[in-house]
């Protein structure tokens, strides 16, 4: 199978990220969201990360111009019917990935691979709103799309030997390394892993044992990670981990997974940091200061 034509469903980080990453390395790209002013925004965003990289030296002004006129933005899914992979990158809601998979399955190519950027749902589960199964897999990136190396390659139920290789080749021509997870299991490998220490580092902070600045720095130099579990959470949007500790939970009918109880006050004040100084890290100094963190 020839990959030219890679559609992405959704403009948000994840979806920009990886429609910028797929034309740099020179395929063609429809990016498809329900509004202009979306598309807009992702294309500022993408000529905003490539012009950082043109002041680097790492990329020439030519080679970005070159980059934006191989991206195609569109409100309109229909314009899918030439894609050879569709890559959906929208909201983690469950039923609104099924309503794309179903709407995919009808409009494009029934040779084209359907993949899910999600980072904890079922593909299996995803696959089923579609008649080709064996056709759609996990194609898990993070964020940002562009610089993180890893993407992790997820196998239905249904997902065929044929399938998985087509989408090694693909990570490859991107730039990128893979890793093949066998089992449609909750989370797959890195957000298995990483959710339960997001859980214990939040339960830390609860318990008021050190405060998030605190939690972060013993887990960078203690850890030798590059970002604590807050900065994590923050720079994500503590939405995102809300949702996969919620679907953790139901799934394997487990309480350790449940969102803790801050968790839970911060979404319901609707405190959704996306950055470092909003989130856990606002919420941390704010009851440091009036003395309430227990």
């Amino acid at each position: 199978m020839t990959i030219q034509t890679i559609g992405v469903i959704g403009a948000g980080a994840m979806g920009a990220g990886i429609a910028n990453l797929a034309a740099l390395q020179g395929f063609q790209v429809i990016l498809q969201d329900i509004e202009e002013r979306f598309l807009e925004g992702a294309l500022q965003r993408i000529e905003t990360f490539m012009s950082k990289s043109v002041q680097r030296g790492k990329l020439t002004e030519e080679q970005k111009q070159q980059t934006l006129g191989r991206i195609k933005t569109t409100t309109a899914l229909e314009q899918f019917n030439v894609v050879d992979v569709a890559i959906e990158a929208v909201i983690e809601d469950i039923e609104i990935k099924k309503d794309v998979f179903a709407n995919l399955d009808r409009i494009t190519s029934p040779n084209t691979i359907l993949v899910s950027n999600t980072s904890s749902f079922s593909i299996t589960e995803i696959a089923a709103e579609t008649n080709r199964p064996n056709q759609v897999a996990g194609l898990h990136f993070f964020n940002p799309a562009q610089i993180m190396k890893l993407v992790e390659i997820v196998r239905g139920y249904e997902t065929s030997d044929v399938t998985v290789a087509h989408l090694r080749e693909l990570v490859t021509a991107l730039g990128k390394e893979s890793i093949e997870v066998k089992i449609d299991a909750p989370g797959f490998v890195v957000n298995r892993i990483m959710i339960p220490q997001f859980i214990e580092a939040i339960r830390v902070l609860e318990e008021g044992i050190a405060t998030a600045e605190d939690i972060d720095k013993a887990i960078k130099l203690g850890l030798n990670h590059p970002m604590g579990p807050f900065e994590l959470q923050d720079f994500a949007g503590i939405d995102i981990g809300y949702h996969v500790m919620e679907y953790f939970s139901k799934e394997f009918n487990d309480a350790q997974y449940a969102p803790p109880l801050l968790l839970k006050q911060m979404m319901r004040a609707g405190r959704f940091g996306k950055k470092v100084g909003a989130g856990f890290y606002d919420y941390s100094q704010k009851q440091t200061k009036e003395g309430v963190l227990k």
